[in-house]
């Protein structure tokens, strides 16, 4: 089912998911101030998949460069009870059954999560950052120059915090809610309330933005395209990079780091979760949620 939205682009009804597309160009920051990077606008990358660090632990990787075979349980960075539940799940995709994760169950994504949806967009403020990613009206506030609580209330995206380094937007997030399912990455890993995310943001030249995208196409592809994100492959100016550590000793033996390179992105699309049996139970038919009186 397709209809057109006037003067702004084209909204379709795709289960899982309604997408919803409007064209944008180059942004400006709400609000400027000296040497502080012009992050604003709507940015796109290509992939689900983590970028390895240069250096240094990365994300656990998959099992196999084979299709839906899960996370890598073997890696040494896993503790034994860690590597036990990417074992579960990934046993599970190999079964041909999703398992229980924010993406499948439509709930809030953490960081580095979060970084599977494809395109995001970054308002800048005087005081605060806010950053909206495409799936599920999901959106970040991140306040500037100011400090974690002594007692943090646990929440979805977690309390974060950040500031300016140079050319880089510093974020630094605790207090993680669990959840029923807790997932880290596309690998499958858990995390626990310890959970510490640092990310740095920053602008990266062209030419850097492009051989990074394609880098990571060849090391965590395919192309994904359930999306529906697209890249603006006429602009030719800066992209985004941010550049990310995790730390959780829960979980986690040490700390380790991975990246997300991001274009201009063509287009600002939104996907929906919407109800979907067929999707949501496996192929398995339940009852249709009816109102026992009309809502108005």
């Amino acid at each position: 089912m397709t209809r057109k939205l006037a003067a702004f682009g084209v909204i379709s009804l795709v289960a899982p998911f309604i997408i919803a597309a409007v064209p944008v160009g180059p942004a400006t920051a709400i609000e400027s101030a000296g040497s502080i990077p012009d992050m604003a606008g709507s940015w796109s990358r290509l992939t689900f998949g983590f970028e390895q660090p240069a250096s240094g632990p990365g994300p656990i990787g998959r099992f196999s460069r084979a299709p839906n075979t899960g996370g890598n349980f073997n890696n040494p960075i896993l503790k034994p009870e860690a590597a036990a539940v990417v074992k579960k799940r990934s046993e599970m995709l190999r079964s041909g059954e999703d398992y229980p994760n924010p993406s499948l169950n439509c709930l809030p994504m953490v960081s580095p999560y979060i970084f599977r949806v494809q395109e995001m967009a970054v308002l800048q403020k005087k005081d605060e950052v806010l950053l909206l990613y495409m799936q599920d009206h999901q959106i970040r506030h991140v306040r500037l120059n100011g400090t974690h609580p002594a007692k943090v209330r646990p929440s979805w995206y977690g309390d974060s915090i950040g500031h300016y380094e140079g050319d880089t937007l510093v974020v630094d997030t605790i207090g993680y809610k669990l959840g029923p399912n807790p997932v880290l990455d596309m690998f499958g890993s858990p995390f626990s309330e310890a959970l510490h995310v640092v990310e740095r943001y920053r602008l990266l030249d062209y030419e850097a933005a492009k051989a990074a995208q394609e880098r990571n196409v060849r090391d965590a592809g395919p192309v994904a395209t359930e999306q529906a994100a697209t890249i603006d492959e006429n602009y030719k100016g800066k992209g985004l990079q941010i550049q990310f550590t995790v730390e959780d000793k829960n979980v986690f033996n040490t700390p380790w780091s991975g990246a997300a390179t991001y274009r201009r992105a063509a287009s600002w699309v939104e996907n929906v979760c919407a109800e979907n049996p067929h999707e949501y139970y496996a192929g398995k038919d339940t009852d249709i949620p009816k109102a026992d009186r009309p809502d108005f």
